[in-house]
């Protein structure tokens, strides 16, 4: 993977590996000036040595701190980074390793680490980041000034074609490129391009194809094929307003692949990880309010069951039972068009929401209040029907009600216990529109640390019931 926006001289995974590597000698340099930086700053010895209690730092500190160096644009526009801006990015993210490591560290319990040590690591690393980053964007800057570092490039294509892309190549891009010629591919020879490619030395052909015959296009690919040139297609005849494209293969077929939801990666497996563990964790740290809710609801409606399960709609629509505490009486779905009709509806769309719903008996009232009756979808999580962080699923006859297509793309990721929605109001937002809006925007942006920021933010948000009706 190039590192985006720069040249093909670095990876994204070569400069982790080399931040990696300053962070863990950061830290070995503070373990090792420990005792004489206590000294100086006139704090007791403590005679020990200054690695100990900073093991587990170590480990978690030297794999993260490039995953959230990266998340916060790092290792972007290398070329035309300035001190400025590599001062704020890594000054952010920073903070936040240290937030992150703060929180391993209360709730694992490390009660022995140093914490000398832990900031005068940060610190040591955070230089030594400093550096290596200014040093790169020297490096590249020296090599793009440099004539024969340029990477020598065709443009093929109509004139408006390639006029469109130089107008929307970003400058740091056409630094590092030597633009040997505009080929007109509609009026002139593949031969010709053949030719060019052989006398001038050219390194790249892109083919801003537009509506040129795509024969003609195969056989120019083929031509820059032979030479061992790479060839790089703009599929400017496909105008895709939200989806990412990317390319794959089937049966041994290339296919251009346009993808509007985050593409498989470990960062899909690892939440898919964190759903597993987190679910088993809530399980066992609300265990006492799983008691609570049974026996309140037994004693607030006896006879009924304590579990309601309704048909949801899951991932792509495919239905699943979603599990929750009983909040409301008995045949309460039968009566729902009843209470439309008697009540309305909050909210301006498919889905409905009613404040004062009479279907909800008093110790429903106060399960809901604090989400204690979403409690059971953790079972639903560990059986890979939701996720902790997701789209809320809908019942199917809400699903069914959607008029907009467009509406259907919340559907495109596994449904959630929590997400932006519960974290901005809740019931509060009456909007069916802003409610999608807030779903679609979460798809678009998705992350881990998206996920992480969310699950934080819910949990004042359900301490404080804020919007829950």
């Amino acid at each position: 993977m190039k590192v985006r926006g720069t040249t093909q001289h670095f990876s994204i995974q070569a400069l982790q590996i080399c931040d990696a590597f300053l962070i863990w000698l950061g830290f070995v340099i503070a373990s090792l000036v420990h005792g004489p930086i206590r000294q100086l700053l006139g704090m007791p010895s403590i005679g020990e040595d200054g690695f100990k209690g900073t093991v587990w730092i170590i480990f978690v500190v030297v794999p993260l701190t490039p995953l959230v160096l990266e998340r916060f644009g790092f290792y972007d526009r290398l070329l035309s980074r300035q001190r400025f801006q590599s001062s704020s990015i890594l000054f952010r993210a920073m903070l936040a390793v240290v937030l992150i490591t703060t929180l391993i560290a209360v709730f694992g319990k490390y009660s022995d680490t140093r914490r000398l040590v832990l900031g005068s690591g940060l610190l040591f690393s955070s230089v030594f980041l400093w550096f290596r980053s200014r040093l790169t964007t020297k490096f590249l800057k020296s090599r793009a000034a440099s004539e024969g570092y340029l990477e020598r490039v065709v443009l093929a294509g109509a004139p408006r074609e390639t006029g469109l892309f130089l107008e929307d190549l970003e400058s740091e891009i056409l630094e590092t490129w030597r633009i040997v010629a505009h080929f007109d591919l509609e009026t002139k020879s593949v031969e010709e391009l053949d030719e060019l490619i052989k006398h001038e030395s050219i390194q790249r052909v892109v083919f801003l194809t537009g509506h040129a015959e795509f024969s003609r296009v195969a056989r120019a690919v083929e031509t820059c094929e032979l030479q061992g040139v790479e060839a790089w297609i703009g599929a400017t005849f496909l105008r895709a307003q939200v989806a990412r494209p990317s390319f794959d293969a089937v049966a041994g077929q290339p296919m251009l692949v346009f993808r509007s939801t985050p593409e498989l990666s470990w960062q899909l497996f690892a939440k898919k990880l964190v759903d597993m563990i987190g679910a088993l964790v809530i399980i066992i740290l609300t265990f006492p309010l799983w008691l609570l809710a049974m026996v309140g609801i037994k004693l607030a409606s006896p006879g009924s069951p304590v579990i309601f399960t309704q048909k949801r709609a899951g991932l792509y629509g495919k239905s699943f039972s979603i599990y929750k505490f009983r909040t409301m009486i008995p045949d309460a779905d039968q009566m729902l068009e009843k209470i439309k009709q008697d009540h309305g509806n909050e909210v301006d769309g498919p889905a409905f929401k009613l404040a004062s719903d009479p279907r909800i008996f008093p110790f429903g009232r106060f399960l809901r209040k604090y989400s204690i009756d979403e409690l059971p979808q953790m079972i639903n999580v560990l059986k890979g029907e939701m996720s902790l962080v997701g789209p809320r699923p809908l019942p199917l006859h809400e699903i069914e009600a959607i008029k907009q297509s467009s509406h259907r793309r919340r559907l495109s990721m596994k449904p959630g216990v929590t997400c932006l929605w519960q974290i901005s109001g809740r019931s509060d937002i009456t909007d069916f529109e802003e409610w999608v809006k807030l779903d679609v925007a979460y798809i678009d942006r998705w992350s881990l640390w998206e996920d992480f920021l969310i699950l934080i933010k819910t949990v004042p948000a359900v301490l404080f019931s804020k919007g829950a009706k």
